[in-house]
């Protein structure tokens, strides 16, 4: 298969080989999907028509909701559609969007979960000044950084990926069309392509990662000085949610990019790829409502004017 085909399709994985399995997966992932769906839906709408969430937290939430429904639906739907129509194929075109969308995507939820937790540092940190630090024009600046720097990002592993000879198939081992898989059919030595796109990569999710770690221990450090349990208990229930979707979000994909490829195996690399593009997009409305109280008030209010409207 060479590049210079641009109706070439790739094949990718399939889940089963019988009908009766193919359409239970299909049913499974039409739930799945439906629910982050409905998850991320839901907070959209609340943030956006309830005045009172208009704060730079629910602001970034919102931004983070609009991405989880975009890598979601970057990767499902045509693995729903493969298993409905019983068919491997996608486009090069259709594999290179997903390549791209899905690098820029999760890429920019990455960035923005760092904006969140500096804005969990400034608000317990630096309360007096929360309104300067973290005023509307700089929530737009720091969202618009987010969303820039990893189509940037992107761009450069998608244009890399796409630029190489493939000569080994068109077999992917995944249900979407994800980067490695897509490199392992190159008969060039994508290693020496890949250094510059890699460093630079490399320096954005250390930075990130540096910059949520020191947040999150001055965070610690300022809410152990508080005097008052009721305090405490407020400024840990406002963080963990956020702690717990950074947790998820970086350990599946780590385990998913990092893993030593004596470990790699198709059944392996299908659950990690799950885990971090299907998993974090499902859960993180239940994770952010679980337990913020001003997020369930906006959403009962939702459903109860959904209701009240339809009778």
């Amino acid at each position: 298969m060479s590049n210079s085909s641009s109706e070439a399709d790739f094949l990718l994985l399939a889940f089963a080989d019988t009908r009766e399995l193919q359409l239970l997966h299909f049913c499974l992932f039409l739930g799945i999907y439906l629910a982050a769906l409905l998850g991320n839906g839901l907070i959209i709408t609340a943030v956006a028509c309830d005045h009172r969430l208009h704060t730079p937290m629910y602001f970034f939430l919102l931004n983070l909701a609009i991405l989880d429904l975009g890598a979601i639906s970057t990767t499902l739907p045509k693995a729903m559609a493969n298993s409905l129509w019983d068919t491997r194929a996608i486009s090069y075109s259709g594999c290179s969007a997903q390549v791209f969308f899905l690098f820029f995507l999760l890429g920019a939820e990455y960035f923005l979960l760092t904006v969140m937790a500096y804005d969990r540092y400034v608000a317990i940190c630096k309360a007096l000044h929360h309104s300067t630090f973290m005023s509307s024009r700089a929530c737009f600046k720091m969202a618009a950084a987010a969303w820039g720097s990893s189509f940037l990002n992107s761009v450069l592993h998608t244009a890399n990926t796409f630029s190489l000879p493939l000569c080994r198939g068109n077999a992917l081992d995944q249900f979407f069309c994800e980067a490695p898989q897509i490199l392992r059919l190159s008969c060039s030595d994508s290693y020496l392509r890949e250094v510059g796109v890699l460093v630079f990569s490399f320096c954005l999710v250390f930075g990130c990662f540096v910059s949520i770690v020191l947040s999150y221990v001055q965070i610690f450090r300022a809410v152990l000085r508080m005097p008052s349990q009721h305090g405490r208990h407020k400024a840990f229930s406002t963080c963990l949610p956020h702690l717990a979707v950074v947790s998820l979000f970086a350990s599946t994909a780590m385990f998913a990019y990092l893993m030593p490829p004596s470990l790699s195996s198709p059944s392996l690399d299908l659950v990690v790829a799950v885990l971090y593009s299907v998993v974090p997009p499902t859960v993180n409305p239940l994770i952010y409502s679980m337990r913020n109280k001003e997020l369930k008030d906006a959403l009962r209010k939702l459903i109860h004017l959904v209701i009240f409207q339809q009778d």
